[in-house]
């Protein structure tokens, strides 16, 4: 599990009310109903209203592995790819089957299994490739839902802002409230401009990197079946697979 979102999140809420507090502060005056329910609630709803229910759906479920998707480097997997390489240029295709019972990557797994049936090698990598852009528009629908909310919530939270500036001017015969008031109304574009920054753009941010992990390492499989398909040296595929590794990532030594 990858705590790179939750440790910003929250460290990064936990700076700015430990700001409030040596400024004097008190944190729980941030903590106003109204203009949390306005800012969260309208937010939400706007977002909802520029999609569909699918999308709402789909970005919820993606809300999650934000928060506790653990990232597979994409160099795990060549290896993998490898050894099947050797096997299947010793035994052939066929004697890959009993290997992929070991083997966790459902996306390699279904590649060498349609190999193995004896599709064709084009018709392999169309199916693959298929199902990589596929899910490549899934994450990025995901991506976009925290994207537009962040775009959203700074706007609402000055519509929260003018609406409480309405009432203090009502309210301008009561000298003793005006204070209260004012500062009310300005923690609706707080919150606006805080959750738009510290919450749903750095969702956004996380669930597109995590999908161009994923992407990276389906790039990996479907060029590594390609090979085994076609007889190539295990050693070429290895030296192939690792010139295609993002930046920063090594394939592991074997044990």
């Amino acid at each position: 599990m990858d705590l790179a979102t939750p440790i910003g999140i929250g460290v990064g809420f936990g700076v700015v009310f430990a700001s409030q507090i040596m400024e004097g502060g008190n944190p729980m005056s941030l903590m106003l109903p109204a203009p949390l329910l306005l800012v969260f609630g309208t937010t939400l709803l706007v977002t909802l209203a520029g999609g569909t229910m699918q999308d709402a759906k789909g970005s919820l479920a993606a809300l999650k592995r934000a928060f506790t998707g653990n990232i597979t480097p994409a160099s795990d997997v060549v290896p993998a790819v490898v050894q099947l390489a050797e096997r299947a240029r010793r035994e052939g295709l066929l004697a890959l089957e009993d290997s992929l019972k070991d083997i966790d990557d459902e996306f390699l797994v279904k590649g060498v299994t349609l190999a193995i049936d004896g599709t064709d090698p084009d018709e392999v990598r169309e199916i693959l490739e298929s199902e990589m852009i596929a899910k490549k528009r899934s994450d990025k629908q995901s991506a976009k839902f925290f994207a537009d909310a962040g775009a959203y919530a700074p706007t609402i939270g000055i519509i929260g802002t003018v609406m409480g500036l309405v009432h203090v001017l009502e309210n301008l015969a009561k000298p003793e409230e005006l204070g209260h008031l004012i500062a009310a109304a300005f923690i609706a574009t707080l919150w606006g401009v805080m959750s738009a920054n510290v919450i749903w753009l750095p969702l956004g941010s996380r669930l597109k990197r995590l999908s161009e992990l994923e992407v990276a390492r389906m790039e990996i499989v479907i060029e590594g079946v390609a090979a085994i398909q076609a007889g190539s040296n295990p050693r070429v595929i290895a030296q192939k697979l690792t010139s295609l590794l993002p930046v920063g990532q090594t394939v592991p030594e074997a044990a």
